[in-house]
């Protein structure tokens, strides 16, 4: 279990809910294929799955952008779908078409997701973040990651990636106690995963409900709220002191129930938020994430100074971690991050 020492690190700090101007920074995606480091290495392991299950390479681009830019934390690299394919679920990743499984349609396909065999099967992850927690400058925090429920159980239900998840979306409103059942499965897994990468040294914890805009104001509190404020509570009771970053992307402002709701410590906001609403709604303590347009980080120059200047101002006063409202997208050039970077550390 990871001692807690107190927040000394830059971002840990702000997640304890001390403000910092300028704030500190990391990007969704930061290893990624915009590296052509990233490329190099990836072209080591053609299967995605046993890219991400293999320490000594998952450890080797998590650190390439550290050494290059100095971000204030590192987040494993690793996938929201290693879980489901840890329990034994069918999941490959195709060249040019993403994430594929198989449908979960009856109860039959949840009962057959065995935890037992998930532990074994992720071990090599918990070696990584063992590997990253040792190899990290001391300045820098490490994050640990999963995809919440939701999003892991419409990846299930679909198939693989969809605009609008209508499948998933249509069992949680037409056989609502068979989506919970998923759902439940997967919260048991997921705390168990998220446990496990705080015991190997993780110093906060994200969870990433990229498909929670999706749904309904009444289907978020059932099926992205409520699995949340479980999870974070029992990874509370186990780990007091160890922050918890919740992004629901998409949530508009249902943004500020979930938060109330959740307690998480700091809020993910994607690119449709204003950041000043977010600082502004944010209770006391609670620090927000985001959230740049991964398009200005692309474009750079004026426009991403601009960008980039009007959201430290909006967020000056707020506990407040500089990062994109999405990941790094893979045609970004390396040189715009660098700029990036350091219009962030400039800033007066």
């Amino acid at each position: 279990m990871t001692e807690h020492t107190g927040p000394t690190k830059p971002l840990l700090a702000v997640l304890a809910g001390q403000t910092a101007h300028p704030p500190p920074i990391w990007l969704m995606r930061q290893a990624g294929r915009y590296l052509p480091e990233y490329r190099k290495v990836r072209a080591e392991a053609p299967d995605f799955l046993a890219f991400c299950l293999a320490p000594e390479l998952a450890t080797e681009v998590t650190l390439q952008p550290i050494r290059r830019y100095a971000f204030d934390a590192a987040i494993l690299f690793s996938d929201i779908l290693v879980p489901p394919f840890a329990l034994g679920h069918p999941v490959r990743f195709e060249a040019g078409e993403g994430p594929v499984l198989a449908r979960v349609t009856g109860r039959a396909d949840i009962e057959a997701l065995d935890l037992a065999r998930a532990r074994s099967v992720w071990a090599p992850v918990m070696e990584t973040v063992r590997r990253l927690r040792a190899a990290l400058p001391p300045q820098v925090a490490l994050i640990g990651f999963a995809g919440a429920p939701f999003t892991v159980a419409a990846y299930m239900v679909e198939g693989g990636g969809s605009r609008d998840f209508a499948a998933a979306r249509r069992m949680a409103y037409a056989q609502p106690e068979l989506f919970a059942a998923l759902v439940a499965r997967l919260e048991e897994a997921t705390l168990a995963y998220l446990c496990e990468q705080a015991e190997a040294g993780a110093e906060a914890l994200m969870l990433f409900d990229s498909w929670a805009g999706v749904l309904s104001p009444s289907q978020f509190r059932t099926w992205v709220m409520a699995p949340t404020a479980r999870l974070v509570c029992a990874l509370r009771a186990r780990f007091p002191h160890l922050p918890i970053i919740g992004f629901p992307r998409g949530a508009g402002p249902m943004l500020a129930d979930y938060v109330a709701t959740t307690g998480v410590n700091a809020a993910g906001v994607d690119t449709a938020l204003p950041a000043a609403w977010v600082a502004a709604m944010l209770p006391a303590g609670k620090a927000g994430q985001g959230n740049l347009d991964p398009m200005a980080l692309v474009a750079g120059g004026a426009a991403l100074r601009q960008e980039a200047e009007r959201l430290l101002q909006d967020i000056r006063d707020k506990p407040w971690i500089f990062n994109l409202g999405h990941g790094i997208v893979p045609e970004t050039p390396p040189d715009h991050v660098a700029e990036l970077i350091a219009i962030v550390r400039s800033a007066r």
